[in-house]
């Protein structure tokens, strides 16, 4: 089975970490962190990811920003991204999230129950090896 492959952005490195260990736990996913916005561009044109988890608040640049160069870039502008943030409240957003413009808001804290079924509605489901 081809791994799929989830870039997750964002400034919290035990997020990060603790995002990239538990979906690569599940044996589906290959899993790139970057801990800086203006790191995202570069990091996702050479990993080629499938979906772009990224943060809305970081020091450096804001994930507003970095999603619209995504999208501006030729290579990546197919790529699905889905904001996980403290910005948005759980009461708000539900357990499913919340789209504003286009884009699938995720509120921090997030279980990774949800953070999965989010990435396969995303992207679909793994599929197994024949």
């Amino acid at each position: 089975m081809e791994k799929k492959r989830i870039l997750v952005v964002d400034d919290e490195v035990g997020f990060t970490r603790m995002v990239r260990l538990n979906l690569e736990q599940t044996g589906v996913y290959e899993v790139r962190e970057v801990n800086e916005g203006k790191a995202a561009l570069p990091t996702a044109r050479t990993f080629k990811p499938d979906l772009i988890l990224l943060d809305v608040v970081m020091p450096d640049i804001d994930g507003g920003d970095v999603a619209a160069s995504i999208q501006q870039d030729p290579i990546l502008k197919k790529v699905p991204v889905i904001f996980v943030t403290a910005v948005v409240r759980k009461r708000e957003a539900g357990s499913a999230g919340m789209v504003s413009g286009g884009a699938l808001f995720l509120a921090k804290p997030i279980g990774i129950v949800e953070l999965i079924e989010a990435i396969e509605s995303a992207i679909g489901k793994p599929k197994p090896a024949a």
